[in-house]
């Protein structure tokens, strides 16, 4: 778990090659712009080997203002199924690159705290949580195993219509409802919890009061929504304040021309 105390952050998350040039030419390049990503690097997107090296040499450049969370996709069972297996495969001819990502992926951390108050993960909160030393004492490197905390963090959603933990329609995790979150913040003494793992429409979304917010930093996801993206900058006094992405006028053409009727 990554412990944050740093004058200002710019949150992002599910991020394709391009959309991340944009969100650092909007926001400012690092080290002049400290950033924690959400996870979910790779998949679904031409260039993700492009995006996780760049990454990469960003956070072993400027170590203390760059940060990456470990997303469900940053994991072989799914990369390995949703895109980056085969374009390693296929531009590389080999598997090493990606076994070699995997291995870097193990050692990802799945949470960070922003000045003891902003919870960070990609999924959601766990059933099993019940104070912060066990995302302290979290083990790296490691592929989260089934059920676990680790598990949890990747996977697990809040749902409006649920009270309590239920099981995820995913297959994996749970779904959580407002007064999970309520109860956790308290718990935890944390003010807002901040994730990621879900499209919506507008680049981000607040649940439970304000107590959580997902984020989505991807306009016209896969080719197929014509959803907004967001980042969130949190300043020195943890106010909030939001830059929103609509997507480009080459993307709505091509989302229309996706849609339309054939001709008759």
């Amino acid at each position: 778990m990554h412990w944050l105390n740093v004058a200002s952050f710019k949150h992002c998350l599910t991020v394709f090659f391009l959309d991340l040039l944009r969100i650092f030419d909007k926001n400012g390049f690092p080290p002049n712009t400290n950033y924690i990503f959400l996870g979910d690097y790779v998949d679904r997107g031409r260039q993700s080997i492009e995006t996780m090296c760049l990454m990469f040499c960003y956070k072993v450049k400027y170590p203390e203002n760059f940060f990456l969370l470990r997303g469900n996709h940053e994991c072989p069972s799914i990369n390995r199924v949703y895109g980056f297996f085969e374009e390693c495969n296929r531009r590389y001819k080999s598997a090493r690159l990606w076994n070699a990502f995997q291995d870097t992926f193990n050692y990802m951390p799945l949470c960070g705290l922003i000045s003891g108050k902003i919870l960070c993960m990609h999924g959601g909160l766990s059933p099993h949580l019940t104070d912060l030393d066990q995302l302290r004492n979290l083990p790296r490197p490691q592929d989260p195993p089934n059920p676990s905390i680790g598990i949890d963090l990747l996977w697990s959603d809040p749902d409006q219509w649920v009270k309590g933990w239920q099981a995820n329609t995913r297959g994996v995790s749970y779904v959580f409802g407002q007064d999970v979150v309520l109860d956790m913040c308290q718990k935890l003494n944390i003010d807002l919890v901040a994730r990621a793992h879900q499209v919506v429409q507008d680049g981000y979304e607040f649940f439970s009061g304000r107590k959580l917010i997902t984020l989505f930093s991807c306009p016209h996801y896969c080719g197929q929504f014509d959803n907004s993206a967001a980042t969130m900058t949190v300043k020195e006094d943890l106010t909030c304040s939001f830059q929103i992405y609509r997507p480009t006028a080459k993307q709505i053409l091509s989302l229309v021309k996706q849609n339309a009727p054939p001709p008759s």
